[in-house]
């Protein structure tokens, strides 16, 4: 179904409220693109059959002048023969050739001005299918841009995100986890000089009390022998 009638509806069209009352913008503007570049060719043709047909009606009125000229010629020779009803006759022929010549001057005036309605046209369709091709541009910028975001929320509250991001965190607790143990074992560091002192005495002080263990022992188990 054609969107416009004529050319003059395109000419008048206001391609941006189209498509903002279009349910496919992105649709309508292929359609409007299409429309006015099969108009303008169409305009293009008017115009080339207009200009033919002037340059047909052009070559038909300069033969008209060679018919005129030669009726008159043969006027001249009558009226010199005293064929002054010939030379009427001829006048008459002659005359018949001047109106028709007129007419066709008139029509190609005509022409004229239809071909520059044309050129007007065609100055305005061209004005309008850059305009159309621009929004063309607008549309498709806005719909990529459109999708782009539907894929990035898509992807920001997709599942496999969700999942992923899951694991990056027990991924990020192991690596917290290890970056613990080697923090506490480098708090410990070497020991300083009264700190294995300090470890010395503290063993002989276990050794001391190990040692009188085992005397203690070793003295219940003498008693017990000699009272067997």
């Amino acid at each position: 179904m054609s969107i416009f009638s004529r050319t003059r509806d395109i000419i008048a069209a206001n391609v941006t409220d189209m498509l903002d009352k279009a349910e496919d913008p992105a649709k309508m503007i292929r359609m409007i693109i299409l429309e006015m570049e099969e108009t303008l060719v169409e305009v293009r043709a008017s115009a080339a059959r207009t200009i033919a047909d002037q340059k047909e009606m052009r070559r038909s009125i300069a033969k008209l002048e060679e018919l005129q000229d030669s009726w008159k010629d043969k006027a001249q020779l009558a009226l010199s023969k005293d064929r002054e009803d010939l030379a009427k006759q001829a006048l008459v022929e002659k005359q018949k050739a001047t109106d028709m010549a007129t007419r066709l001057i008139d029509e190609i005036e005509v022409l004229d001005e239809a071909l520059r309605g044309y050129e007007e046209d065609i100055a305005k369709l061209q004005g309008k299918l850059r305009e159309a091709r621009s929004r063309q541009n607008s549309v498709a910028t806005r719909l990529e841009s459109a999708e782009n975001r539907y894929r990035m929320r898509e992807l920001h509250n997709g599942e496999r995100l969700q999942d992923a991001f899951q694991r990056f965190e027990v991924l990020e607790r192991r690596v917290d986890d290890a970056e613990g143990r080697a923090e506490a074992a480098a708090l410990t560091g070497p020991q300083t000089l009264e700190e294995e002192i300090a470890q010395l005495e503290s063993s002989e002080k276990v050794e001391a009390e190990l040692a009188a263990m085992k005397k203690a022992q070793g003295g219940k188990s003498a008693d017990a022998g000699k009272e067997a």
